[in-house]
């Protein structure tokens, strides 16, 4: 299911995606504060900044809604992670840099990817097999990376595995923040992570040099 297939009684595209994007802001802040089931339209509508009329003017349903939102969020994950995944220059440091970014992306985003995970299975078969697929497009960029920075190529299920350790280790920093973020911060989470998933690709993360973020060197 793609966003056209979401209809709407209105021919206006541009005017389409405006309030679709004042929809999903709207929405976002309440599905964050109360979840999608204890969320109404009219409350949607309100958030939003228009009437429970005009809302249904470019949705059928509150199931569409939550497909634009989770859309909406893999969406922002897939441009801020094409933004550092810069692999014009390839090395085991470009890919410390990559896996970091993105773990830091996830820190940004947690209550977002929170929603994915708890809302995703209140969408139909179809649309959600199409939020599946836009999943499917994160962990494949991340695979890219790895194939791409690597000095020897590793075998292809060991690239995908490895690829999705990686997606889930990002994710988990957020759902499972309750018991995480006691024991960790983000910068040791990173630092633990990223020594698992070098070991898993067969390299030693202490001989590897790396920028951080704040322009600082560092040497495992």
């Amino acid at each position: 299911m793609k966003e056209n297939k979401v209809l709407s009684s209105v021919k206006d595209e541009e005017l389409i995606k405006k309030r679709r994007d004042q929809m999903i802001k709207g929405a976002l802040s309440l599905f964050k504060e109360k979840g999608f089931h204890r969320t109404t339209t009219r409350e949607i509508a309100k958030e939003s900044g228009f009437s429970i009329g005009t809302l249904y003017e470019y949705i059928r349903t509150k199931e569409d809604v939550l497909y634009l939102v989770c859309e909406s969020i893999h969406g922002e994950v897939k441009k801020r992670l094409e933004q550092v995944v810069d692999l014009n220059q390839p090395s085991t440091e470009k890919l410390c840099n990559v896996i970091t970014s993105f773990f830091r992306l996830m820190d940004d985003m947690q209550e977002e990817i929170l929603i994915l995970y708890q809302e995703v299975k209140s969408l139909s078969k179809e649309t959600r097999s199409a939020i599946l697929d836009k999943e499917r497009e994160m962990a494949a960029m991340l695979e890219k990376a790895i194939v791409t920075c690597l000095p020897d190529p590793l075998p292809k299920q060991d690239t995908t595995l490895i690829a999705n350790n990686i997606l889930i280790q990002g994710h988990m920093w957020g759902f499972r923040r309750w018991m995480l973020q006691k024991e960790f911060t983000l910068a040791e989470y990173i630092e633990k992570q990223l020594s698992y998933s070098f070991a898993a690709m067969g390299l030693d993360i202490n001989q590897i040099n790396w920028r951080v973020d704040d322009g600082t060197s560092s040497t495992y």
